[in-house]
């Protein structure tokens, strides 16, 4: 009765699959997964907004050198007043009316012609901040591309460890069925049989471990590049490709990649763009104890005008035009603090500067001795695997004739699983080195 509603569930479980639509398997490159994850970052969005804002400081500092107009318009209820005058041809002339209702409207303009530097110096500090910004989103591009290529190499080594496991397993299973048959004969003890399916075991674990690994890189690649959960991925490049090709680094190639990465790190160019901002806002407060010299100008349109005497209940038009001169006799130190801050942070950044410039030098020659210490490994690996293969032939001939014992099968069996992952792992170090050479070269 639990047979058939075993095999009950069994079916509908085949229904339900074979009803849902399998969503057709993404084929990708390298290139192609760092693409979607460049159109899917929400990282990338967040500091393009943030350029957006740092290009819309620029406009406003520019604007600060241009005229600026400013209409207003108002109206005015006040109290009523003795109206005030003097006889005048047999007349009262009236000098100040009772006009509770007063009408305004005037157009201002006003242009600051001198401020000593001061608007040229944020100008120019407020783009070398957009351009940081800039140089900004190459850096978040550069990580993102690391952690993609760095996520897809994890998928491509989980696969070729599943393969090598599925594969192993497949031979363990076939151990277990040819020693099953030699204990039918009477050629082996039980014990054997044991053996081989305590191996068998063994290697199903890791596979069912290495699948497990497998599915966590498809989750963490999918993230990356914006692809549902459950979408099927699959790899266009494989492990094994170039690996061949690279050729180990010299010493003679340190000097020239350092200079290199010097000049292409996106984080360095960040940094000289903001010590130049830096500098520019020193110079901007430098001129906080200079004067500043403005034109202004207006047209007025009221009723009453006060402009105009006597005040009379009429629209009246009237202008003015002058020169203001403004200059900071006093403020407290605030000038001297902030020219102290900006040229703190100048040298602040200027320090960090050098800073990264020991980073970098540091890190492309140690990114060096990992591509050439992961050549050697996959070299190493192969040789393993060539030996091991050919160890398991030999023993597995002769324990079909007798004279190998289990354990010495069992023993090649290890070696050999082990040299082949051994050299997937030596193969994913080579690719996972040279995209920390790429990113510490700042090449894309």
């Amino acid at each position: 009765m639990m047979c058939r509603a075993l095999m009950a569930v069994m079916c509908l479980a085949v229904l339900a699959s074979s009803s849902g639509a399998q969503p057709a398997p993404v084929r990708l490159t390298v290139d192609d997964a760092v693409s979607r994850a460049f159109e899917a970052s929400h990282r990338l969005a967040e500091v393009r907004a943030r350029q957006e804002g740092a290009q819309a400081v620029v406009r406003i500092r520019q604007s600060a050198s241009r005229p600026t107009a400013i209409g207003t318009a108002g109206y005015t209820r006040t109290n009523h007043v003795d109206e005030f005058g003097f006889p005048e041809g047999g007349r009262i002339r009236v000098l100040y009316p009772d006009v509770p209702d007063n009408f305004m409207s005037r157009v201002g303009a006003q242009w600051a012609i001198y401020t000593a530097g001061r608007t040229d110096a944020l100008e120019r500090a407020a783009d070398a901040e957009a351009r940081a910004t800039g140089a900004d989103i190459d850096t978040a591009r550069a990580d993102l591309r690391f952690e993609v290529r760095r996520a897809y190499w994890a998928v491509a080594t989980s696969l070729e460890a599943v393969r090598v496991l599925e594969a192993s397993v497949a031979r363990a299973e076939a151990q277990v069925g040819d020693v099953r048959q030699r204990q039918d004969v009477g050629l082996v003890p039980p014990s054997d049989v044991l053996t081989f399916e305590a191996q068998r075991s063994r290697e199903a674990l890791q596979l069912i471990e290495a699948e497990n690994l497998r599915e966590s890189a498809l989750i963490e690649l999918r993230r990356l590049i914006g692809l549902e959960p459950d979408t099927p991925i699959e790899l266009a490049d494989p492990l094994e490709m170039g690996t061949g090709t690279i050729p180990p680094r010299t010493d003679a190639d340190s000097a020239a990649l350092v200079s290199e990465a010097l000049k292409q790190r996106p984080e360095r160019q960040a940094l000289t763009f903001r010590i130049e901002g830096a500098q520019a806002r020193e110079r901007a407060a430098a001129t906080g104890q200079k004067p500043t010299v403005a034109l202004g100008a207006g047209f007025d349109f009221a009723n009453p005008n006060p402009k105009i005497f006597p005040r009379e209940e009429k629209w009246q038009t009237s202008w003015d035009l002058g020169v203001n001169v403004s200059w900071t006799l006093f403020d407290g130190g605030r000038t001297r603090a902030e020219v102290e801050e900006a040229a703190a942070a100048a040298r602040a950044a200027e320090e960090r500067l050098k800073d990264l410039d020991t980073l970098v030098s540091a890190d492309v020659r140690q990114r060096l001795l990992d591509l050439n210490s992961s050549l050697a490994s996959v070299r190493a690996s192969e040789d393993g695997v060539r030996a091991a293969t050919e160890a398991r032939r030999v023993l597995g001939e002769r324990f079909a004739v007798g004279v190998a014992t289990t354990t010495d099968v069992l023993i090649a069996q290890d070696q050999l699983l082990s040299a082949e992952l051994a050299r997937a792992r030596a193969l994913a170090s080579v690719r996972l080195a040279e995209a920390r050479l790429q990113r510490a070269l700042g090449r894309p």
